[in-house]
Parts: C-alpha cells; structure tokens; sequence
C-alpha cells in the first residue's frame, strides 16, 4: 500500500516514548507534519531529536491532562487533521487499595485528556470535510484485569467516547475510532512485567513467563512491538481508511477471546 498523507498535520499526544513516539515517527514517514507532545520541553526536544530523521516534526510540550496544557496545545498546533489520544497511565494496584484521588487521576489522563482535545480540534475537521481522531485503547477495555481495574475500566470508557464522537462526525468526511492495543514492549511496561515477575530473570525469560502466566491467552505468544501498533495507527489516519469510522480495530495479537473485532 502506498500511504500518503503528505500535507497533512497531526498531533500525537504522549509522543515522546514508547506507543506515542512509534506513531509520531510512523506518520512523519508517511508525510504529515507531527506535532510531538509530553510533558516537559526537555522531553520534548529529546523525542523531537531522536525521532528527527522521520521526517517534519514539531515540538509541543504541555500536560494535556490539564486545561492549561491543552490551552498551550491550542496555541502552538491551532489545527490538526490527525488527532492521535494516545497518552496514558497504568500501573498495578489491588483493587480495594484504590482510592478516589487515584480513580480521578486515570479519568483525566486516560480519558478526559483525549475529550478535551476532540472537542476543540474535531469541529475544524468537520468543516474541512476530513479528519481523523484515534484513541488507543488496550486489550484491558474488554479483559478486565484484576491488577489494575481502574486502568482497564478508563480504555473501557474510550470505546464508547470514540463511538459518540464518530456519531458526532457522521457524513462529515471524518472518520473517529479505537485502536485497540495488545500488550506491548515499551520501557513502562518492562518496569510492569518486573513488578509482577523475578525481577532477577533476564528479560527474555521473564517476558515469557509474564505472557504464560498473566497473559495467556494471547495468540501472538510475545509481547507487541510499538511500530506494529503504530502501522495501524497509520493506516486508519490515511485516505485508504475512509470507510474505517466508530470502530474498535484490534492490533491485540490475538488476545481477546473474540471473533469480531
């Protein structure tokens, strides 16, 4: 396939590592003008010059999980084609240990992070006639897990927030939907695998022993890398995806025990 999105602009939220950093380089390979976010403008500039030989790509440091950050967002990135809501937390925490100012926490950065950016970037879409808003969701918005409830019931809220925004878009040339990621190689969940496996194995080891024994219904057998998830993303953000709107597209190498995406 020959995916072309040259001209266009994007912006990735959580960009600067992991997921995030994947998609911003995989859509700068692609043509469009990447807008690459985190937190703080050091971590910015460092993805910016790691990720520099992909392509355009312009720094935008700013918490979105605030409404201050978004404002800064507004600011620098007025318009996007391509919004990707790929900024996240997680972390194990057994479930009656997690308390209100925790469960407010996900909301916003899981959830309420990506709403507040659709809200003001989806309108100028709709009246271009063309966009592409993408959450990236989790296997964990369909299989619960016990480690980390409130994680998996934030990617759960995700479904239905890109299936009312598609709703929202509807005939408007905009297309908006989940990506729904398996689990994953990124530096965080390393950290993730070692909280819950001999922190002395080799990782080699304990990656297999982290998919047998928490993850065992994954087909793929390994962990994903973050460009797999990132050709997707891609795709669904190119001109060939334009039928593709108020989905849940799986890239969950097999893990949820479902025949339908």
């Amino acid at each position: 396939m020959n995916i072309d999105i040259s001209g266009r602009t994007a912006l990735v939220t959580g960009s600067t590592q992991g997921i995030g950093a994947a998609i911003a380089r995989g859509l700068a390979r692609a043509g469009a003008r990447v807008g690459v976010n985190g937190r703080s403008e050091a971590s910015v500039a460092a993805a910016v010059e790691r990720l520099g030989d992909a392509g355009d790509l312009v720094a935008v440091p700013a918490d979105v999980s605030t409404d201050e950050g978004t404002a800064r967002v507004l600011e620098l990135l007025p318009e996007v084609d391509i919004l990707v809501n790929s900024l996240g937390v997680f972390g194990a925490r057994p479930a009656l240990e997690i308390d209100d100012a925790e469960w407010r926490r996900y909301f916003e950065v899981n959830v309420l992070a990506g709403v507040r950016l659709t809200r003001a970037y989806l309108p100028g879409m709709m009246a271009r006639r063309w966009g592409r808003v993408q959450y990236i969701g989790s296997d964990s918005a369909v299989v619960t897990p016990a480690e980390m409830i409130h994680y998996g019931v934030s990617k759960t809220a995700l479904l239905a927030v890109a299936r009312g925004f598609a709703k929202t878009a509807a005939g408007t040339g905009v297309t908006v939907n989940t990506v729904i990621a398996g689990p994953t190689h990124t530096e965080g969940v390393e950290q993730f695998v070692y909280e819950l496996v001999d922190p002395a194995l080799p990782w080699d080891q304990a990656q297999r022993e982290f998919m047998r024994e928490h993850r065992p219904q994954s087909l793929l057998q390994r962990l994903i890398e973050p460009e797999e998830i990132a050709n997707l993303v891609v795709y669904l953000a190119s001109p060939l995806a334009s039928a593709t709107t108020g989905g849940a597209v799986r890239v969950d190498g097999g893990y949820v025990d479902a025949i339908l995406p």
